[in-house]
């Protein structure tokens, strides 16, 4: 069946790139209401904004959803990836302004508070999107593929000159709580020229090294008192951003999901690749089998990781 939250839960932080204060409340919603933002702080006008990789407008450094009325919301992925791995698939979302609160960096936080309020089993199927065929695309160097497999599944690969990132690749089946396990603590991360040609541009202005990004500079690392929370953290959190764009599919998806370096535009440019391409995808109502498989499923307390966590 398909869930929504037990009660509101809310999360109050700074914005990665604007720098500035934001408060998110997430509400429980019905059955096939989906996931939508709401910005709070706009008076007059639409300001509704479906969760939908068609709402995407594609930039490098975040997702940024965007609807008919001009109405925006950015840096979307790490609540989304939460969702999608607690196996909430209808929630709505208010937003006192652009941009999600980047928290620590990643999707900890959300998905403890989150399972902390409690999900609530709606009397509705789920309906997921079944991968049929193989979809490829490419971009400077870049590549993302989606494959038909029974579940959901993730690999990844990473190629990076900083000499503490250097190359760096994992695969992951996203069922039986593994997001929770495996990637939800892992932070967001940049060069160190990067940080810099960000903030020339006003970009980055919340980010702080250390509190909620990790910043690599050569051989040099950036990552708290506590230092990295895994050794590969960095491809662990690229999978974890690829877990938040692919739920912008509209509902949850079962396919294999391979990147080569790719980001939040090439994986949008992916999912609209699927749905134009004919054949390549079926919507699906899920039996008792199929829903066992999604990731959220077989998620426990135990295993959602503490605060600060060390490297492994």
């Amino acid at each position: 069946m398909q869930n929504t939250l037990k009660t509101s839960v809310s999360f109050d932080g700074v914005g990665l790139h604007s720098g500035k204060p934001a408060r998110m409340v997430l509400h429980p919603a019905p059955a096939n209401h989906g996931i939508r933002f709401k910005r709070t702080d706009i008076a007059l006008g639409d300001t509704m904004i479906p969760a939908r990789w068609d709402f995407v407008e594609r930039t490098a450094l975040c997702t940024r959803l965007v609807n008919a009325a001009g109405v925006s919301v950015s840096t979307v992925e790490h609540i989304m990836a939460a969702l999608a791995g607690c196996g909430v698939h209808n929630a709505l979302i208010e937003l006192n302004g652009p941009e999600v609160p980047i928290m620590d960096g990643s999707s900890a936080d959300f998905l403890r508070e989150i399972m902390a309020v409690g999900i609530e089993r709606l009397s509705t199927p789920v309906r997921a999107f079944e991968v049929l065929k193989p979809v490829t695309v490419e971009a400077n160097g870049a590549q993302a593929t989606l494959l038909p497999c029974d579940r959901l599944k993730i690999d990844f690969n990473i190629d990076f000159a900083e000499e503490a990132i250097g190359q760096q690749s994992r695969t992951l089946d996203l069922r039986n709580g593994a997001f929770a396990r495996e990637l939800c603590d892992s932070r967001t991360f940049c060069r160190r020229v990067d940080v810099e040609n960000m903030q020339a541009n006003g970009l980055a202005l919340g980010g702080v090294p250390g509190r909620n990004a990790v910043v690599f500079d050569g051989a040099v690392v950036q990552a708290g008192d506590q230092g990295l929370r895994h050794s590969d953290e960095p491809v662990r959190h690229k999978m974890l951003d690829a877990l938040g764009d692919l739920a912008l599919a509209g509902g949850p998806i079962f396919g294999h999901y391979i990147g080569d370096k790719s980001g939040h535009s090439l994986t949008n440019t992916l999912l609209r690749a699927l749905f134009a391409e004919p054949g390549a995808v079926r919507e699906v109502v899920c039996d008792a089998v199929m829903t066992a498989r999604l990731p959220g499923q077989g998620l426990i307390w135990s295993e959602i990781p503490e605060q600060v966590r060390q490297a492994a």
